[in-house]
């Protein structure tokens, strides 16, 4: 058994999840929507938006993964 300090992640090796996730360190595939930086519109219908959302809600959001998807 070990102890709690080597159970616990040197602080060096601190990740913040989603670019763990865009490391691919899991086994999960990451929605292409993850890797795009606020643009100020929905990425996908182009309405105006504030500086932080990337969609304008959760049907743009699943749209833009489908059409993510038949393109690659």
């Amino acid at each position: 058994m070990e102890t709690i300090q080597e159970s616990l992640p040197e602080k060096s090796l601190a990740v913040e999840p989603l670019v763990a996730a865009s490391i691919g360190t899991s086994a999960t595939p990451v929605p292409a929507r993850l890797s795009l930086p606020p643009k100020g519109s929905c990425w996908y219908c182009e309405k105006p938006l504030d500086s932080v959302r990337r969609f304008c809600g959760k049907s743009c959001s699943d749209s833009f993964d489908e059409e993510a998807e038949f393109t690659r």
